[in-house]
């Protein structure tokens, strides 16, 4: 298998350059992720711009991260999960909660609670959930364009998955706890 080696500011293109920049402006530093779509002269601006996107959708940060979560545990992206515990924490999250939403479940919150359940089911069926989560997101006050939406997150955070899944990049994150099987 390809190794894949991040890439510093100095490796990429001039645009990814100034991304890099305002990327380490506002977090303090380029996460390897981050770097690692700068591999490609369209990936990394256009991969900011469609994650950046869905700050406009329907779904609060803490949504979001729910949502993040959970699709990630899905696809087993230590990355991710790595990245997102810490995010969670930073959104209000305890670490009960964080693991409940990473096992598919929020029994703190309902309407979050059928928000992560149909996450988890359109990712592991690939896009085909059930009628009756479906019906259960809408019946907690969700509307049928926040079913768009949530395909547009679920599609974000998949992408994310499977670049670290493919490159596998070092994790410049503390590690995520393991999902005990309690959760699971």
């Amino acid at each position: 298998m390809a190794t894949f080696t991040v890439p510093t500011r100095d490796q990429v293109s001039t645009q990814n350059q100034q991304l890099f920049d305002t990327i380490q402006k506002g977090l303090g530093f380029v996460p390897n992720l981050y770097a690692t779509f700068g591999l490609s002269d369209n990936g990394l601006g256009a991969y900011l711009a469609f994650q950046q996107s869905q700050t406009k959708g329907a779904f609060k940060a803490k949504e979001r991260e729910a949502i993040n979560l959970v699709v990630s545990q899905a696809n087993n992206c230590v990355y991710c999960l790595a990245a997102h515990t810490a995010l969670g924490k930073m959104n209000g999250f305890t670490d009960e909660q964080i693991l409940q939403l990473r096992a598919g479940y929020a029994d703190f919150d309902p309407k979050l609670d059928a928000l992560v359940k149909l996450s988890k089911a359109i990712t592991e069926t690939k896009g085909h959930p059930s009628t009756e989560l479906i019906d259960g997101f809408i019946a907690v006050g969700y509307a049928q364009s926040n079913v768009i939406d949530l395909i547009l997150m679920v599609g974000d955070k998949i992408i994310s998955n499977y670049l670290h899944s493919i490159t596998q990049i070092p994790v410049d994150f503390p590690a995520a706890p393991a999902l005990e099987t309690i959760y699971a």
